[in-house]
Formats: C-alpha cells, sequence, structure tokens
C-alpha cells in the first residue's frame, strides 16, 4: 500500500502519481461538474454495457424482518487467486446502474469474479424486502457478505461503494471490517458529511438533481410486499426536500430522533478513524451534490489504513476522462487493488 503523509492540496495533485496512473484530465466535450455528472444519463444506452450474468444469489437478513438481498454475479474467465470485488450502489441505485454496470465490466476483464449487491429494497431486493436501506445500514452489508459461499471468498474481497453507498461502507469497515477477509475497500463521491450533503441538495443550482431524486426516494417506498397505509403514503408524496424526506420518514421508520440525529449517527467521517484496512476514498473536489469541505479538512495523516484521491473534477461518479472510456475512478482503485495484491 503507498502510503501519504500529503497535506490535502497535494493529496490531490500527487497521490495518483504515486500508484502509476495519470492526473485526471476531462474528457470532450464532458467539461465542468454538470455534465461530468450528467454524461450517463445523456449518452443513454452506450454507457451501459452489457454484463453476463453467471448466478443470482439471494442472501438473507438476520433480523427479525424476513428480508433478503439479491445480487448477481458475473465470472466470465476469473483467473485463480484475485479477490472477489463486490459493488454497492447508491441512493435510488441498483444492481442496473450505469456505474454499476462499467465497474463491472472492468473487473471483470481483469479476471475478477464481480457481485453487484442490490440494498435493502432497491431493484430486485425491493420484492423480499418489507424496509429499506439508508446511509448507515451496515449490519445488512455484513449479513450479505456472510452469507457468501468459500467459492467466491477463499481469495478474499475487494468492497466498492459509490455514493451514499460509499458512505455506508466506510461505516461498515469501521465496524465489522475485521470480520471478513476484506484485501481493500474504496469509495467513489462517498459524502462522508451526510447533513452537508443534505444541504448542498437545497442550492438553487441543485434543483434538477434533488426533484430526480427526491421522486425516486418516494418511489422506492412503494411496491414491496407490505402495503404502505394511506396516512404514510400522504406523508411521503408530500415530503418536499430530502431533509423532509429523512426527517418524517428515514429517520422514524430506522429509530432516530429526528434527521440530523439520523445524519450524526451514520456521518461516515465519524467512523474513519476506526477503519483498519487499507481503504482508498475518490472524490472530485467540483462535485455538485457533495462538498470537498469534510474531505479537506480532515487529517488523513492520522490513519494509515486511508488513502484520499481528490480530483480537480470528475462531478458526482462521472469521472469521464480523455483517451478512454474508463472512468477515472475505476483506473484509480484497479491501480490501488493492484498494489495491495503485490
Amino acid at each position: 500500500m503507498v502510503e501519504s503523509q500529503l497535506e490535502p492540496t497535494a493529496v490531490a495533485r500527487e497521490f495518483p502519481l504515486a500508484i502509476g496512473i495519470p492526473e485526471f484530465e476531462t474528457r470532450a466535450p464532458w467539461w465542468g461538474a454538470d455534465l461530468q455528472t450528467l454524461r450517463n444519463v445523456l449518452v443513454g444506452s452506450a454507457a451501459r454495457p452489457e454484463i453476463s450474468e453467471t448466478e443470482r444469489l439471494t442472501l438473507p437478513l438476520h433480523d427479525d424482518t424476513g428480508d433478503q438481498l439479491a445480487a448477481v454475479l458475473s465470472e466470465d474467465a476469473p483467473r485463480a487467486g484475485l479477490p472477489l470485488v463486490v459493488l454497492i450502489h447508491g441512493l435510488s441505485g441498483s444492481e442496473e446502474s450505469a456505474y454499476m454496470l462499467q465497474s463491472a465490466r472492468f473487473w471483470a476483464a481483469r479476471g475478477h469474479r464481480v457481485l453487484r449487491l442490490n440494498l435493502r429494497g432497491a431493484g430486485p431486493s425491493r420484492a423480499s424486502c418489507v424496509e429499506q436501506y439508508h446511509a448507515g445500514r451496515t449490519a445488512d452489508l455484513r449479513d450479505a457478505l456472510g452469507g457468501l459461499t468459500n467459492r467466491l471468498t477463499e481469495n478474499g474481497i475487494v468492497l466498492i461503494g459509490y455514493s451514499l453507498g460509499g458512505n455506508m461502507l466506510l461505516k461498515f469497515m469501521a465496524e465489522f471490517g475485521g470480520g471478513f477477509p476484506i484485501v481493500g475497500a474504496a469509495t467513489v463521491s462517498a459524502p462522508i458529511d451526510l447533513a452537508a450533503a443534505s444541504m448542498r441538495f437545497l442550492d438553487a443550482r441543485n434543483w434538477v438533481y434533488h426533484r430526480h431524486l427526491l421522486r425516486s426516494m418516494k418511489r422506492e417506498c412503494f411496491g414491496g410486499p407490505t402495503e404502505v397505509s394511506d396516512d404514510e403514503r400522504k406523508t411521503i408524496l408530500g415530503c418536499r426536500s430530502i431533509l423532509e424526506f429523512d426527517e418524517r420518514i428515514v429517520a422514524p421508520r430506522n429509530g432516530f430522533r429526528d434527521a440530523q440525529h439520523y445524519y450524526d449517527v451514520n456521518n461516515a467521517r465519524r467512523h474513519l478513524a476506526d477503519i483498519a484496512t487499507p481503504t482508498l476514498l475518490v472524490h472530485a473536489l467540483n462535485d455538485p451534490w457533495i462538498p470537498g469541505d469534510a474531505y479537506l479538512n480532515y487529517r488523513w495523516e492520522d490513519n494509515r489504513h486511508l488513502q484520499p484521491v481528490l480530483a480537480p473534477s470528475g462531478g458526482h461518479v462521472g469521472f469521464h476522462v480523455r483517451g478512454t472510456d474508463t472512468p477515472y475512478y475505476d483506473q484509480c482503485i484497479g491501480a490501488f487493488v493492484s498494489s495491495l495484491l503485490s
């Protein structure tokens, strides 16, 4: 693993060079935070590669709900001795999100088995779950990994979380990471300060993003095996912001006093000091959704297991770079994992 004692501004400039990849260089015509963020949506099916499905898995959760997570395994031509790569989607995502498909293709081409996990109540997991995921529901990831066969995990595991799934992953690594054969972990555009991210969505410039995500969050509340009462339906549909949704839906459903309590308990930033496994955090300083201050103001040198890559551009889970269809975060994480395996 590459060690770094650099100041934040130097980390953004020099750390990628230290692990053998070029600095971030924007791919035309996707200039700026918003085009980087929206590129996969704007190009449509071209951003969604075909991925073979070797096996579909059902992973029980060990609480009293009876909920089960759905996952899909891809193993085209696995190379002996390589760890399983587990991909964890973000808010309103699933196994079919473009970034999940792109990364699955990247890792499969490198010879890894790849598991795309659907969090509780998301995508194909919706039909088998009475409850839903949230930013800190780490016991779900613990149970899912515990349900994998030795054939899949005997060479170790690499965990990669995107956006909200990244926050969950970092909290998981602090709480349960030592209980699994995890070679390394990585996050992309993780909102490590949940309250700051929630407030950022209230900015006027983000109203389109905000409206889209809020609609998706509301939609995820319906269609599961449990009927939603008329009163709760009215509450869900009446929420006008993500902050209000977290206050009136997410917090009370999951035993938190209010949205602030939910944010405080589940913030990845407060758990970073307890991570004891090599972990890479890739973030763009122009991310329109996630403020960069939480990354720039953290003392990374206090935990030698953490490695930040703070790119000047890339948007939110965008990172489209010149000269290749491979997102910058896959290049970074690929180099990081190679350094761990060597």
